[in-house]
């Protein structure tokens, strides 16, 4: 069975989005990176009940690289999540382990997210070890890869569908510091779209904002692998993120009914090429009009990305 996993960015679009997903991604900005809203905890617990109630999971993101001043929050935050009774946490930073194998009274199932670093079937297989229920494998991982590592691995290994790719993150405050040299009073979250270009290539788009984390910057084009969808589930890949950062309101929503769709077509043996490369017109039609598309990494030789 495929599972849909989609970010969310308020209770109204998790209401709509229930019926095409299997869990919902969120968290608070604290504790999770790159999320498309920060949840209040008394929002937090309503979405895990909503959840619940529709017989969907849920995965908290307590993935951010976190530092003493966070750190020491971590047993009640998890202690909260908890009490509530969500299903597991994506974590990225080994010392929320530590501080679980510390204080077992707030340890939760946990799945490894540490972005670049999930790039071989021996590191997913060492956090199995350490108690991970799955990995997220690294953006950057081509398919050649991919077809080496799925036999290999013994635990669940998402895989980024459709979204944004952060390309890079630093603790550092870039923006504000930018801001400040040019005596300038700027917003700097996500919402506010900026991003990069690179020098004489004017058509390029790095999109980039900063919050407590640090500053974040992304793919020139965001993903979408709707047509790539049949061949990572023929290979073991059955997991499957949908990242609205960047995608909002009721078109994600669309976008996550069209997955959804490819979704029901591949468990009756019944997607063709042809059906993938419809749904992935009509994603492209959804898709912000100022961002690109394309499959990213995937279709790279393994040679030229080392």
């Amino acid at each position: 069975m495929v599972e849909i996993i989609a970010t969310v960015e308020s209770i109204e679009q998790a209401t709509a989005i229930m019926p095409y997903i299997d869990t919902l991604f969120f968290g608070e900005e604290t504790f999770g990176l790159r999320l498309p809203a920060s949840f209040s905890r008394e929002e937090q617990s309503t979405l895990i009940q909503m959840a619940h109630q529709a017989g969907k999971k849920v995965t908290i993101a307590v993935n951010g690289i976190m530092h003493p001043e966070k750190m020491t929050l971590i047993p009640e935050y998890l202690r909260f999540l908890r009490a509530q009774a969500a299903d597991q946490i994506a974590i990225g930073d080994p010392g929320i382990i530590y501080r679980m194998q510390q204080n077992p009274e707030c340890a939760l199932p946990f799945i490894y997210a540490a972005e670049t670093l999930v790039t071989s079937a021996r590191q997913i297989n060492f956090w199995g070890r350490k108690g991970a229920i799955g990995a997220v494998l690294a953006r950057e991982v081509p398919f050649d890869e991919m077809k080496d590592l799925a036999p290999q691995v013994d635990i669940p290994v998402e895989v980024l569908v459709y979204g944004a790719t952060c390309i890079h993150q630093s603790k550092r405050p870039l923006l504000q510091n930018y801001y400040h040299y040019t005596q300038q009073t700027e917003e700097k979250n996500h919402k506010r779209g900026l991003f990069l270009s690179e020098p004489k290539k004017e058509e390029t788009h790095y999109s980039i904002y900063e919050d407590s984390h640090g500053t974040h910057i992304f793919a020139n084009n965001d993903l979408n692998l709707m047509e790539q969808l049949l061949e990572l589930t023929e290979h073991g890949y059955h997991t499957w993120k949908l990242d609205g950062l960047y995608t909002r309101g009721t078109d994600f929503v669309d976008i996550a009914a069209l997955f959804a769709q490819a979704k029901a077509a591949i468990e009756a043996n019944q997607l063709t090429p042809a059906g993938a490369m419809d749904l992935s017109a009509q994603v492209q039609a959804l898709h912000p009009q100022n961002r690109g598309l394309d499959t990213g990494f995937y279709s790279f030789d393994r040679d030229d990305i080392k």
